[in-house]
């Protein structure tokens, strides 16, 4: 009887202390040398770099930043918890994807995608480009990991900023962290949100925006309904708008800003509806 307690411990110590998260930024030329950093002054490789750029994934979900003047955030939906961005480089075969791995069935199209950033300059949306120099980073802690990208000489409002997109996973939490910094120090009017498409669903409350539905992608095996949501501060923000492809989140001036974000896919078993989804977050 102790041992099988002790066994039993030893396996929960195990599980518990492993990180179920992870990095992947590499050059498309090179997908054995994984990179911890890379920088453009045209602010543009998203041809040069394997998936289009830096990305993170805990158990549920793998999340991109696109290293071009989209500096948007992409989703690769898993079915089943597990890490897979290494093995899968984002586009597993379609014969892998009918063994149950993930996919990438989001499609960002020329919005923010889930969670990006860009900057309001009080009548519409100012994306992070042009740059003087854009840069890529990734890294990990004992229980996550993160990457960034700084945009350096956004032209806004008759200046030039420095913006920071920094986006953590953590190892055992399905949501994950994405902040905004004006590395300047002078306040700006961050613009954030989520994409959709039509005939999808939404939920709404106080702090948080779900949708869910299928995406128009065409680089996946199949067409699977995605759900998303980001969570947010209400008090962080001055208004709130929709133009028709993205629910858009206009921060008050400010210097730095934090949202959640959450992925999820119908052919997983867990959060695989749009009610569901909504249930999670509330609790």
């Amino acid at each position: 009887m102790r041992l099988s307690i002790l066994t039993t411990l030893l396996f929960c110590c195990i599980c518990f202390g492993q990180n179920n998260t992870d990095t992947s930024l590499y050059m498309k030329s090179d997908k054995i040398t994984y990179l911890t950093d890379i920088g453009s002054e045209t602010g543009d490789l998203y041809k040069t770099i394997g998936h289009h750029g830096p990305a993170v994934e805990n158990e549920w979900m793998a999340l991109r930043i696109y290293f071009s003047d989209k500096v948007a955030i992409d989703v690769y939906s898993k079915a089943k918890p597990g890490l897979e961005l290494r093995k899968a480089n984002w586009y597993p075969t379609p014969e892998q994807q009918k063994e149950g791995w993930g996919a990438d069935y989001y499609k960002v199209a020329s919005t923010v995608g889930l969670g990006g950033v860009k900057l309001w300059d009080g009548e519409k949306v100012v994306p992070l480009n042009p740059v003087t120099n854009r840069l890529a980073r990734v890294g990990k802690t004992d229980t996550t990991s993160w990457m960034e990208m700084i945009s350096r000489g956004v032209p806004y409002k008759g200046k030039k900023v420095d913006i920071l997109v920094r986006v953590t996973v953590f190892s055992g939490k399905r949501e994950a962290k994405v902040e905004a910094v004006s590395l300047s120090g002078e306040k700006v009017q961050f613009a954030t949100g989520i994409n959709y498409f039509k005939d999808f669903g939404t939920k709404k409350g106080t702090n948080y925006i779900a949708v869910w539905g299928k995406h128009p992608e065409d680089v996946a095996a199949e067409i699977v309904e995605i759900g998303a949501a980001i969570m947010y501060n209400p008090k962080d923000y001055e208004k709130t708008t929709d133009d028709g492809t993205q629910y858009l989140l206009i921060s008050k001036p400010t210097k730095t800003l934090e949202t959640k974000i959450i992925s999820s896919s119908a052919r997983e078993t867990e959060l695989n509806t749009l009610d569901k989804l909504e249930a999670y977050i509330k609790k």
